[in-house]
Protein backbone atom coordinates (compact mmCIF):
# COMPACT_ATOMS: atom_id res chain seq x y z
CA UNK A 1 0.00 0.00 0.00
CA UNK A 2 2.74 2.42 0.98
CA UNK A 3 4.78 1.50 -2.11
CA UNK A 4 1.77 2.10 -4.33
CA UNK A 5 1.29 5.57 -2.84
CA UNK A 6 4.91 6.41 -3.53
CA UNK A 7 4.59 5.21 -7.13
CA UNK A 8 1.39 7.22 -7.60
CA UNK A 9 3.05 10.31 -6.11
CA UNK A 10 6.06 9.96 -8.39
CA UNK A 11 3.79 9.43 -11.40
CA UNK A 12 1.80 12.54 -10.49
CA UNK A 13 4.96 14.62 -10.09
CA UNK A 14 6.31 13.45 -13.44
CA UNK A 15 3.00 14.39 -15.02
CA UNK A 16 3.28 17.89 -13.56
CA UNK A 17 6.88 18.25 -14.74
CA UNK A 18 5.88 17.11 -18.22
CA UNK A 19 3.09 19.71 -18.38
CA UNK A 20 5.45 22.43 -17.20
CA UNK A 21 8.04 21.47 -19.82
CA UNK A 22 5.41 21.52 -22.57
CA UNK A 23 4.27 24.96 -21.41
CA UNK A 24 7.82 26.35 -21.26
CA UNK A 25 9.14 24.83 -24.49
CA UNK A 26 7.82 27.56 -26.85
CA UNK A 27 9.67 30.21 -24.81
CA UNK A 28 13.08 28.54 -25.14
CA UNK A 29 13.69 29.72 -28.75
CA UNK A 30 12.98 33.31 -27.66
CA UNK A 31 15.63 33.03 -24.93
CA UNK A 32 18.16 31.69 -27.43
CA UNK A 33 17.24 34.29 -30.07
CA UNK A 34 17.48 37.13 -27.56
CA UNK A 35 20.89 35.95 -26.39
CA UNK A 36 22.32 35.40 -29.87
CA UNK A 37 21.17 38.73 -31.31
CA UNK A 38 22.21 40.72 -28.23
CA UNK A 39 25.62 39.06 -27.97
CA UNK A 40 26.35 39.51 -31.68
CA UNK A 41 25.66 43.24 -31.28
CA UNK A 42 27.72 43.27 -28.07
CA UNK A 43 30.68 41.77 -29.95
CA UNK A 44 30.54 44.49 -32.60
CA UNK A 45 30.28 47.27 -30.01
CA UNK A 46 32.92 45.61 -27.85
CA UNK A 47 35.37 45.44 -30.73
CA UNK A 48 34.86 49.11 -31.58
CA UNK A 49 35.16 50.23 -27.95
CA UNK A 50 38.12 47.92 -27.35
CA UNK A 51 39.98 49.44 -30.31
CA UNK A 52 39.01 52.93 -29.10
CA UNK A 53 40.56 52.09 -25.70
CA UNK A 54 43.86 51.58 -27.55
CA UNK A 55 43.55 54.73 -29.63
CA UNK A 56 46.41 57.22 -29.68
CA UNK A 57 43.90 60.06 -29.64
CA UNK A 58 43.35 61.22 -26.09
CA UNK A 59 39.68 62.20 -26.48
CA UNK A 60 38.63 58.89 -28.07
CA UNK A 61 40.55 56.92 -25.47
CA UNK A 62 39.04 58.93 -22.60
CA UNK A 63 35.47 58.65 -23.90
CA UNK A 64 35.81 54.90 -24.42
CA UNK A 65 37.14 54.50 -20.89
CA UNK A 66 34.19 56.46 -19.51
CA UNK A 67 31.84 54.24 -21.55
CA UNK A 68 33.36 51.08 -20.07
CA UNK A 69 33.53 52.38 -16.49
CA UNK A 70 29.97 53.69 -16.48
CA UNK A 71 28.33 50.61 -17.99
CA UNK A 72 30.29 48.19 -15.85
CA UNK A 73 29.23 50.14 -12.78
CA UNK A 74 25.47 50.03 -13.48
CA UNK A 75 23.54 46.75 -12.95
CA UNK A 76 22.02 45.23 -16.08
CA UNK A 77 18.54 45.35 -14.56
CA UNK A 78 18.80 49.13 -14.15
CA UNK A 79 19.98 49.45 -17.75
CA UNK A 80 16.99 47.42 -18.93
CA UNK A 81 14.63 49.73 -17.05
CA UNK A 82 16.39 52.82 -18.38
CA UNK A 83 16.32 51.68 -22.00
CA UNK A 84 12.76 50.31 -22.01
CA UNK A 85 10.98 52.86 -19.83
CA UNK A 86 13.25 55.77 -20.76
CA UNK A 87 14.65 55.60 -24.28
CA UNK A 88 12.03 53.06 -25.28
CA UNK A 89 9.23 55.55 -24.83
CA UNK A 90 11.06 58.15 -26.90
CA UNK A 91 12.24 55.79 -29.67
CA UNK A 92 9.17 53.53 -29.51
CA UNK A 93 11.17 50.37 -28.80
CA UNK A 94 9.36 47.09 -28.33
CA UNK A 95 10.28 44.68 -25.51
CA UNK A 96 12.54 42.48 -27.61
CA UNK A 97 14.54 45.33 -29.12
CA UNK A 98 14.87 47.04 -25.74
CA UNK A 99 16.12 43.80 -24.19
CA UNK A 100 18.60 43.26 -27.02
CA UNK A 101 19.99 46.78 -26.73
CA UNK A 102 20.27 46.60 -22.94
CA UNK A 103 22.13 43.27 -22.91
CA UNK A 104 24.31 44.29 -25.87
CA UNK A 105 25.32 47.63 -24.40
CA UNK A 106 26.00 46.13 -20.98
CA UNK A 107 28.12 43.25 -22.25
CA UNK A 108 29.93 45.38 -24.83
CA UNK A 109 31.74 47.07 -21.94
CA UNK A 110 33.04 43.75 -20.62
CA UNK A 111 33.90 42.46 -24.08
CA UNK A 112 35.76 45.69 -24.85
CA UNK A 113 38.14 45.04 -21.97
CA UNK A 114 38.62 41.42 -23.01
CA UNK A 115 39.39 42.44 -26.58
CA UNK A 116 41.72 45.21 -25.43
CA UNK A 117 43.63 42.79 -23.21
CA UNK A 118 43.82 40.25 -26.04
CA UNK A 119 45.30 42.81 -28.42
CA UNK A 120 47.79 44.02 -25.83
CA UNK A 121 48.90 40.42 -25.26
CA UNK A 122 50.40 40.39 -28.77
CA UNK A 123 54.01 41.51 -28.72
CA UNK A 124 54.56 45.04 -30.05
CA UNK A 125 57.36 43.74 -32.23
CA UNK A 126 54.82 42.11 -34.53
CA UNK A 127 53.06 45.42 -35.02
CA UNK A 128 56.34 47.15 -35.78
CA UNK A 129 57.42 44.37 -38.14
CA UNK A 130 54.18 44.61 -40.11
CA UNK A 131 54.57 48.38 -40.46
CA UNK A 132 58.15 47.94 -41.62
CA UNK A 133 56.88 45.66 -44.39
CA UNK A 134 54.72 48.49 -45.70
CA UNK A 135 51.39 47.51 -44.16
CA UNK A 136 49.10 50.28 -42.97
CA UNK A 137 47.98 50.38 -39.30
CA UNK A 138 44.54 49.16 -40.41
CA UNK A 139 46.02 46.24 -42.36
CA UNK A 140 48.30 45.39 -39.47
CA UNK A 141 45.44 45.27 -37.02
CA UNK A 142 43.16 43.30 -39.36
CA UNK A 143 45.61 40.75 -40.78
CA UNK A 144 48.26 40.42 -38.07
CA UNK A 145 47.07 41.47 -34.61
CA UNK A 146 43.38 40.59 -34.50
CA UNK A 147 43.71 37.02 -35.89
CA UNK A 148 46.25 36.22 -33.17
CA UNK A 149 44.37 37.93 -30.36
CA UNK A 150 41.22 36.07 -31.38
CA UNK A 151 42.76 32.80 -30.23
CA UNK A 152 43.48 34.35 -26.85
CA UNK A 153 40.07 35.90 -26.23
CA UNK A 154 37.89 32.99 -27.39
CA UNK A 155 37.55 31.36 -23.92
CA UNK A 156 36.68 34.54 -21.96
CA UNK A 157 34.34 35.73 -24.71
CA UNK A 158 32.57 32.36 -24.67
CA UNK A 159 32.22 32.63 -20.89
CA UNK A 160 30.62 36.04 -21.31
CA UNK A 161 28.18 34.47 -23.76
CA UNK A 162 27.14 31.95 -21.12
CA UNK A 163 26.70 34.78 -18.62
CA UNK A 164 24.55 36.73 -21.07
CA UNK A 165 22.35 33.66 -21.58
CA UNK A 166 21.63 33.54 -17.86
CA UNK A 167 21.20 37.31 -17.61
CA UNK A 168 18.64 37.23 -20.42
CA UNK A 169 16.19 36.12 -17.71
CA UNK A 170 16.21 39.71 -16.42
CA UNK A 171 14.37 40.86 -19.54
CA UNK A 172 11.28 39.06 -18.21
CA UNK A 173 10.81 42.05 -15.90
CA UNK A 174 9.64 44.18 -18.86
CA UNK A 175 7.21 41.52 -20.09
CA UNK A 176 9.17 39.77 -22.83
CA UNK A 177 8.00 36.16 -22.90
CA UNK A 178 11.25 34.27 -22.64
CA UNK A 179 11.92 31.25 -20.41
CA UNK A 180 11.74 32.97 -17.02
CA UNK A 181 8.62 34.95 -17.98
CA UNK A 182 6.94 31.74 -19.13
CA UNK A 183 7.80 30.18 -15.78
CA UNK A 184 6.14 33.07 -13.96
CA UNK A 185 3.07 32.71 -16.16
CA UNK A 186 2.74 29.00 -15.40
CA UNK A 187 3.15 29.60 -11.68
CA UNK A 188 0.52 32.36 -11.69
CA UNK A 189 -1.97 30.11 -13.49
CA UNK A 190 -1.48 26.83 -11.63
CA UNK A 191 0.26 27.93 -8.39
CA UNK A 192 2.91 25.25 -8.76
CA UNK A 193 6.03 27.00 -7.58
CA UNK A 194 8.72 24.44 -6.69
CA UNK A 195 8.23 22.23 -9.75
CA UNK A 196 7.99 25.22 -12.10
CA UNK A 197 11.26 26.77 -11.04
CA UNK A 198 12.88 23.36 -10.89
CA UNK A 199 12.13 22.83 -14.57
CA UNK A 200 13.21 26.38 -15.46
CA UNK A 201 16.46 25.85 -13.59
CA UNK A 202 17.10 22.51 -15.27
CA UNK A 203 16.54 24.00 -18.73
CA UNK A 204 19.01 26.81 -18.01
CA UNK A 205 21.42 24.26 -16.55
CA UNK A 206 21.26 22.08 -19.66
CA UNK A 207 21.92 25.07 -21.92
CA UNK A 208 24.78 26.45 -19.83
CA UNK A 209 26.43 23.05 -19.32
CA UNK A 210 26.27 22.43 -23.06
CA UNK A 211 27.88 25.80 -23.70
CA UNK A 212 30.48 25.13 -20.99
CA UNK A 213 31.51 21.95 -22.79
CA UNK A 214 31.79 23.96 -25.99
CA UNK A 215 33.91 26.57 -24.21
CA UNK A 216 36.23 23.87 -22.88
CA UNK A 217 36.59 22.48 -26.40
CA UNK A 218 37.30 25.92 -27.87
CA UNK A 219 39.78 26.70 -25.11
CA UNK A 220 41.68 23.51 -25.85
CA UNK A 221 41.51 24.03 -29.61
CA UNK A 222 42.58 27.67 -29.66
CA UNK A 223 44.94 27.64 -26.69
CA UNK A 224 48.03 29.73 -27.31
CA UNK A 225 51.11 28.37 -25.60
CA UNK A 226 53.08 31.00 -23.76
CA UNK A 227 50.06 33.03 -22.64
CA UNK A 228 48.26 32.73 -19.36
CA UNK A 229 49.08 30.65 -16.30
CA UNK A 230 49.73 26.94 -16.90
CA UNK A 231 47.43 24.58 -15.04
Amino acid sequence: MFLREIINWISFQLHILKNILIFLAPAIPMTIKLTLVAFALALILGLLIGLARLSQRGLIKALSKIYVDVLRGIPLLVQIFFIYFGLGKILNLDRFLAGVIAIAVCYSAYLAEIIRAGIQAIHKGQYQAALSLGMTPYQTMRYVILPQSLRIIVPPVANEFIASLKDSSLVSIIGLRELTRAGREYYSQYFVDFQTWLVVGIIYLVMTLSLSRLVAHLEKKYKVHGYGIPH
